[in-house]
């Protein structure tokens, strides 16, 4: 393995609190850890679009570890006891992978298995699935870029590796890399040959009247490449768009929670992606005996279209778990979509309660956008789009009770200009 070098890792989104008080106290090896957010009770949007407890009678994503290669994802938080199967630390041999000072893979790790706790309403959305860390940067919040450390291309690519040695059925990857990286392509062919699905974010860089750079690992065959969405279904300004987008998820002011404890409401298609990725656990865990391949083509085919689909900003249209989960799969040898999965997955007896509705050497580039904290969070009521009707009507929002969710401040400002 290179030794990491100085960071050349610039993280679009940095998670911290507007709670006024002394610093965080630096947990070992963080020298400026992200202050964690409140405890948010409210149910956040993007489940009041799925409605999951519509899926979770069919699976939770039991059986289903996930590898999310980023900052590190912290096994404190309450709602990730439990949740972590043994990782790695790229940065600190011998580690776990679950230090996380800047709470970005923390986030990520929520929004796939955040387990429920008592009086609050987020949790992950394939709740039961495993995540195993492997952490890569630690890129400090308020720093210039290069000041932190992140790994060099080889150590992407062992990343990767380690994660498909570990047996993990799927691979998250919210971060971009702005080059064609000849090993990190080839660890992500060695990942899709072993059967392994990599779900990568479509990254943030996209600016009307310019070309938008081709991210990496979003753009490589037999990926799945995820675009970001809003509360109101139009895509996050600064989704990119091009043919690397095969579908789009809730990216834009969802909550997440933070390292040690707490939310956090934040953007970017760093968060769509773990969003792809837990619907790809539920679908696996309804249905052991499907290949990565089948997954993908069942979670891409399944997605709530616009009238215009495909489409190279929304790609196949907005990820629908539900359907992933219980329509016939989607390849041509058995059929068309609308039956259930034969033989169908079984309810789990839960009760249906909710509503349907470098560049020196390297280059990448932490995929999150944008960061709002609050003492609450944007409680918007997304009315579920009708299949066929998402692009020809991007619905406003029917009721929104935001609460003092206030910006940090703009991702450029903090860690300076993403470079093109």
């Amino acid at each position: 393995m290179r030794r990491p070098t100085a960071s050349v890792l610039v993280l679009g989104a940095v998670l911290a609190s507007t709670a006024v008080g002394a610093p965080a106290a630096a947990a070992p090896g963080c020298s400026n850890p992200v202050r964690p957010g409140p405890v948010v009770s409210q149910v956040p949007w993007q489940q009041k679009l799925f409605g999951p407890d519509r899926v979770w009678r069919f699976s939770r994503g039991g059986g289903v570890t996930v590898a999310v290669i980023d900052s590190g994802s912290d096994d404190d938080h309450p709602q990730l006891r439990n949740a972590m199967v043994p990782g790695r630390d790229l940065l600190d041999p011998g580690a776990d992978g679950t230090l996380d000072c800047v709470s970005h893979g923390t986030a990520v790790a929520s929004l796939i298995a955040a387990r429920p706790v008592d009086g609050v309403g987020f949790r992950g959305l394939a709740p039961d699935a495993k995540i195993m860390p492997i952490r890569i940067t630690d890129q400090e919040p308020g720093a210039e870029p290069g000041s932190g450390n992140t790994v060099s291309e080889t150590g992407l690519a062992e990343a990767i590796d380690d994660a498909v040695q570990a047996d993990v059925k799927i691979i998250n990857l919210s971060l971009v890399l702005y080059r064609d990286d000849p090993e990190v392509r080839a660890a992500i062919k060695r990942a899709v040959a072993a059967n392994v699905l990599v779900v990568a974010a479509a990254g943030n860089g996209h600016k009307d009247g310019q070309p938008d750079q081709t991210p990496y690992p979003a753009a490589y065959d037999g990926v799945i490449g995820v675009g970001a969405i809003g509360p109101n279904g139009q895509l996050l300004a600064a989704s990119q768009i091009g043919p690397y987008v095969d579908l789009v998820a809730p990216g834009d002011q969802v909550l997440a929670a933070t390292r040690v404890s707490g939310h956090a409401i934040v953007s970017g298609t760093s968060f769509a992606t773990p969003l792809v990725a837990a619907t790809a656990a539920l679908v696996w865990a309804a249905s052991p005996t499907l290949s990565a391949a089948d997954v993908a083509r069942q979670v891409i085919t399944t997605a709530d279209p616009g009238a215009g689909a495909p489409d190279a900003g929304f790609g196949a249209g907005v990820v629908d778990p539900y359907r992933a989960v219980t329509e016939r799969l989607a390849d041509g040898r058995t059929g068309a979509l609308g039956t259930p999965l034969s033989p169908p997955p079984q309810p789990t007896g839960l009760d249906d309660d909710r509503p349907a509705t470098p560049i020196v050497a390297l280059w990448i580039a932490l995929a999150g956008l944008a960061v709002l904290i609050g003492l609450g969070v944007a409680a918007v009521i997304v009315p579920r789009g009708r299949r066929h009707g998402w692009r020809a009507e991007r619905p406003a929002p029917v009721a929104s009770t935001k609460e003092t969710a206030e910006p940090v401040g703009n991702p450029e400002d903090l860690f300076g200009p993403v470079k093109r």
